[in-house]
């Protein structure tokens, strides 16, 4: 069954008309990929309603669905609804924003939902990845991997944290990825405490910490992994820091499995980290899923008690961040299997020193 089935299914509790106007969502579900146009599903036919500029790519590429040149939206949506018999609709609410809300409520010849119905099927339906969708991850992951490869060769005292970006950057965008899977942190030294530090011209000097979070994207779908190494020989609290993530990383790899909830393997890692004195120092979540975004379901967090189902995506990427001194964080993604999961990640782990 395909993702559209999969919705089309799904409305039968909900509604009988669903509006999709975000790009994430209309490539999730027709393959797609425009900046614009709108799909309204209902329960036995979809249609993907587009303007001049895509039409001739959408009549090529969109599938499971009916593409129709775009005239007058609202009024098209409501020949079908009528066609339809649709007496009831719901949009995403995730990114339908409250003006085009209230302008489809005023202009469409149905009920429109706000509730988080709908939204919530796209999530649940969108956590659950096949194979096709894991393999174009693992892709995009071995693009980044031999971008980090390069960069290992390419990082040297003197160098700045934005020449290592742009070069880590134009390496991934030379071999294969779409797009980059957000943008890139490059970071050194003190700096590194910064968990998601913005690269500057600041030059790395012997000795310090360089951390690297990055990501490509292969036919819409992400890949995220961070990479913490020095530049010449660490101090002896570098190394123990560093071998404290690894540990809490490690442990909670080996907790991941369905039917375990996001707050479950957070709790593993931040309990390592917190006995060895540094809890404090831990401050963002455990994980996120990825897939066509580069946050999504499921999260392992300790707010989350959403539950990691079979096939799902989550990241594992726990970190020590020590103010005016540096951080370290440790980032793999894996796919959450019955009896474990399965790590997309290959590229070392041990300390680096270059």
């Amino acid at each position: 069954m395909t993702h559209l089935e999969q919705l089309m299914n799904g409305l039968e509790d909900i509604c009988d008309c669903g509006i999709i106007n975000d790009t994430v969502n209309r490539r999730y579900f027709t393959d797609m990929k425009s900046s614009d146009g709108t799909l309204v599903v209902f329960k036995d036919k979809a249609y993907l309603i587009i303007d001049f500029r895509y039409i001739e790519k959408a009549k090529k590429t969109a599938k499971g669905c009916e593409v129709i040149l775009q005239d007058r939206l609202y009024h098209q949506i409501n020949e079908l609804i009528k066609k339809h018999d649709a007496k009831k609709a719901a949009v995403n609410t995730e990114f339908c924003t409250v003006e085009q809300f209230s302008l489809m409520k005023n202009a469409l010849n149905i009920q429109l939902s706000s509730d988080n119905a709908f939204t919530k099927l796209i999530r649940n339906i969108r956590m659950v990845k096949t194979q096709q969708e894991i393999n174009l991850m693992i892709k995009a992951q071995r693009i980044a991997e031999k971008g980090f490869e390069h960069i290992l060769d390419f990082v040297s005292a003197g160098k700045t944290e934005r020449e290592v970006q742009l070069e880590l950057d134009y390496y991934m965008l030379s071999n294969g990825a779409e797009e980059l899977s957000f943008d890139t942190i490059a970071l050194s030294g003190k700096n590194t405490s910064l968990p998601h530090g913005v690269p500057t011209d600041k030059r790395i000097e012997q000795g310090e910490f360089v951390l690297l979070d990055f990501g490509a994207v292969v036919q819409g779908y992400h890949s995220d992994m961070t990479r913490t190494f020095c530049v010449g020989e660490p101090t002896d609290k570098m190394r123990k820091v560093y071998e404290i993530v690894l540990s809490a990383q490690l442990a909670a790899l080996k907790a991941v499995k369905a039917g375990i909830s996001g707050r479950e393997i957070d709790a593993v890692a931040r309990n390592i980290i917190s006995d060895a004195g540094y809890g404090d120092n831990f401050g963002h979540s455990l994980g996120h899923g990825v897939g066509m975004e580069i946050h999504e379901m499921p999260y392992a967090s300790p707010t989350k008690d959403n539950i990691l189902l079979e096939n799902s995506i989550v990241t594992v990427e726990p970190g020590i961040y020590i103010e005016n001194e540096f951080g370290v964080r440790i980032e793999d993604f894996v796919v959450v299997k019955d009896n474990g999961c399965e790590n997309m990640t290959k590229a070392e782990k041990k300390l680096i020193m270059i």
